[in-house]
């Protein structure tokens, strides 16, 4: 029997997703590693797409998205950014992640490049590699609050590059890019001839500083927003998504839907209409929500003296375990069989967070606070074992 794709076969794991199949058979576990928000679909979402179902919306839409709600995403973008965007520009898909997926496919060709943050979702790079094109890592700092410099961007590009991903709010990291660092990288952009696909899915959720779409300082046409409704509104199992570009790329990335997924949910596109049309109130909650634990749990860590990077959005913390972890070992794994904690790797994220984990705050209180003083008690046993260590050797 012939094989299979080599290509897609190839295609490395998500390892949040291996950790979680890990995690199965361990008890006790607490859960840290998933970005999905501890509560339910607001009622009001909920009703809408019951009376949608009850008013016939069980059919096929077009493939860019009903156009109500279309509308509705272009009176929300003005009202929130300022865009004056057109229906014309916007194309509804079944997630975030087949939006990021057919934009990379309506504008890259194989063996193309495609320049991805690192650390950065693992995502980007399996999109890219899916389709025979090239991801390259551009390396965020740390300490300069994982945002991209342009001067690492230019040790990267060549004269193959067709696109940059930028994500802010970023997952892992939960950086948030200023206006003065989206104006660099479009300037990057525009010098290089490239397109600039932004993920922008945690837009609501910024705790310092405010979210700055792109599109707003967009004056060629290459820039193509992405905006879901999974982490805003916790809808992670409706599916539903958006893009946002020049008509004449939303009107190929509509064509691509079609042998993807033909069109996202009729019932699921009527609940992400009450969503985005209805006060904002829950986007708001959450995000206060958020901040809290945020505040609580780096707190937690700053007193243990573990470096943990404090994020300014979205609900991800990324944690420096590198003092107590051998450069062999995965951190996650350990943390997951002796604290019994389950985390996302950070090698999963790319090279510089190896010896890091990500633990995400969309986690109700207990469980949450219970997590991370799991994990400050195992590096403060680990650092009494090296040092007890240090002093056998020395005696």
């Amino acid at each position: 029997m012939k094989g299979l794709s080599k290509t897609r076969s190839a295609l490395p794991r998500s390892g949040i997703r291996e950790i979680m199949d890990y995690s199965v058979n361990i008890p006790d576990v607490i859960h840290l590693e998933v970005g999905e928000p501890n509560v339910d679909t607001p009622l009001h979402i909920r009703e809408a797409a019951y009376a949608a179902m009850n008013e016939g919306f069980t059919h096929y839409t077009p493939n860019a998205g009903l156009n109500t709600l279309r509308e509705s995403i272009v009176t929300h973008l003005q009202k929130q950014y300022g865009l004056n965007s057109k229906v014309e520009e916007i194309v509804v898909t079944a997630g975030a992640v087949n939006a990021l997926s057919a934009s990379v496919l309506s504008l890259v060709e194989s063996g193309e490049e495609v320049l991805i943050p690192d650390p950065g979702w693992p995502n980007y790079e399996q999109i890219i590699l899916s389709q025979e094109s090239i991801p390259k890592r551009y390396k965020l700092n740390p300490e300069l609050g994982f945002i991209p410099d342009t001067t690492e961007l230019e040790r990267v590009v060549t004269s193959k590059t067709k696109a940059i991903i930028i994500n802010s709010p970023g997952n892992p990291t939960g950086g948030v890019l200023s206006e003065e660092n989206i104006k660099e990288v479009l300037a990057f952009a525009s010098k290089h001839d490239l397109y600039v696909i932004s993920d922008e899915v945690y837009d609501g959720i910024i705790f310092e500083g405010k979210h700055i779409c792109p599109l707003l300082y967009d004056t060629e046409g290459r820039v193509i927003s992405i905006f879901g409704f999974s982490k805003n509104y916790a809808m992670t199992g409706w599916r539903v998504g958006y893009a946002v570009a020049p008509q004449h790329i939303a009107m190929t990335i509509a064509k691509v839907l079609e042998p993807l997924v033909s069109c996202a949910s009729s019932v699921s596109q009527k609940a992400a209409e009450a969503a985005i049309s209805c006060p904002q109130d829950f986007v708001e909650e959450m995000r206060s929500i958020y901040k809290v634990r945020r505040d609580h749990v780096y707190k937690l860590f700053e007193e243990a003296g573990i470096n943990a990077y404090k994020p300014k959005g979205a609900f991800y913390m990324m944690v420096d375990l590198s003092d107590v972890i051998p450069d062999e070992k995965n951190p996650a794994i350990i943390l997951l069989q002796e604290a019994g904690v389950a985390v996302a790797p950070g090698a999963t994220f790319g090279s510089t967070t190896k010896k890091m984990i990500r633990i995400s705050f969309a986690t109700e209180d207990s469980k949450l606070f219970e997590g991370v003083s799991r994990i400050c008690n195992f590096v403060r046993q680990k650092r009494k074992n090296i040092v007890k260590g240090d002093s056998e050797h020395v005696s």
